[in-house]
């Protein structure tokens, strides 16, 4: 039985939550998100805070029930203070710069990488060598940072590439002679 359903998610003042069946849409100060509710899983509004149980008391939705409460706490979080993920870039020349919608990034390669942003997510670099992306999805803004990671990953001998902020890189030993 999921442990992480049985806690209530608490909707702060100024979140509007709207339940449409298996539709829901949260709004904030920042935004709005939509989610379709898995069939097996059920939400209640009451007092301010939403309550999801599973339909039957199977395995399967106990489950589901406890990752749609932890997607719901997650949307909740991103209108109301949003959400912020942060990349290094390690390497002689590598830099970043954000230009509106695109992010150019020179990762020593021949060309220059354009990344284009989804909607829905912004990029400032406050240094060349550094990233934050910032959005109100946090699947969205960690599938954004693993597809800029996805460029140039992390190696293991020099420990070059884009990582995320605080992220270990183990290192390797150089081959002998």
């Amino acid at each position: 039985m999921s442990r992480v359903a049985n806690n209530p998610v608490t909707v702060p003042d100024g979140v509007e939550v709207k339940i449409d069946g298996q539709d829901m849409a949260v709004k904030g100060g920042k935004g709005e998100l939509q989610l379709a509710l898995h069939q097996s899983v059920e939400v209640k509004q009451e007092e301010g805070q939403l309550k999801v149980s599973a339909r039957n008391g199977d395995r399967d939705a106990q489950a589901m029930a406890g990752t749609m409460r932890a997607v719901l706490q997650n949307m909740v979080t991103g209108v109301t203070n949003g959400f912020e993920r942060r990349l290094e870039l390690q390497g002689v020349g590598y830099r970043a710069q954000a230009q509106g919608k695109k992010l150019t990034l020179q990762l020593g390669f021949s060309h220059p990488v354009v990344y284009a942003l989804p909607d829905g997510i912004e990029a400032q670099t406050p240094s060349q060598t550094e990233i934050v992306i910032t959005g109100i999805d946090k699947q969205q803004v960690g599938q954004v940072c693993a597809e800029i990671r996805g460029f140039r990953p992390p190696e293991p001998y020099k420990g070059k590439g884009v990582r995320y902020q605080g992220e270990y890189v183990r290192r390797k030993e150089a081959k002998k002679k």
